[in-house]
């Protein structure tokens, strides 16, 4: 029986190119795949876009009421689903990925965020915490060398805390970077004295 996986890391730590290496992989061993990605994150618009500058076409755009269960039952033989982006889905959505894996015997790769900005998690994350089978996290360091924990917001190149979850990069010059939790302490801590 398939799994429902779900990779997570902070921003920089390889999800994308790991996610573009499996898709390949399947590719390579004439197997197809299914790449989806949340219609929310308009960054690449319909492609995946490593910052490596490694891309590839998305197959489904994913709208926030769609139904992927009933997509893949009318969608020809896949032999793996690959998500990008995935914190951007929606509970049931995650549910239906798991009844697919289960059910249509289709491994199902998950790739995203655990939390944003504000260390709050994702809908869909939260979900994949739950119910995946196979969890893993994709490591990468903070500036200071530590191991990266969180993801830190910029706007114009300064840290902030506070705004809208959703924000993609390369947008009103909003950045994200992988810190470790006392350089997101500290420097959350710094805005607030500053504001204070």
């Amino acid at each position: 029986m398939s799994k429902l996986y779900f990779r997570y890391g902070v921003m920089e730590s390889g999800k994308t190119t790991a996610l573009l290496q499996v898709a390949h992989n399947y590719n390579k061993k004439g197997m197809e795949v299914l790449l989806l990605k949340p219609k929310i994150d308009t960054k690449g618009q319909d492609k995946v876009i490593s910052r490596l500058g490694v891309e590839r076409k998305v197959d489904y755009l994913v709208g926030i009421s769609d139904n992927l269960y009933s997509f893949i039952k009318e969608h020809k033989k896949v032999d793996a689903i690959i998500v990008d982006e995935a914190q951007f889905l929606t509970s049931s959505q995650v549910d239906e990925l798991y009844y697919i894996a289960k059910e249509e015997n289709i491994p199902v790769l998950c790739y995203g965020l655990r939390c944003d900005f504000q260390m709050i998690g994702f809908t869909g994350s939260t979900r994949l915490l739950q119910i995946a089978d196979d969890i893993e996290e994709l490591k990468t360091i903070c500036s200071c060398g530590k191991k990266a924990t969180q993801n830190l917001r910029l706007l114009n190149g300064r840290p902030v805390f506070d705004g809208e979850q959703i924000e993609i990069d390369n947008q009103k010059d909003i950045q994200y970077v992988g810190v470790c939790g006392n350089c997101y302490l500290l420097l959350k801590d710094g805005v607030n004295n500053d504001n204070g």
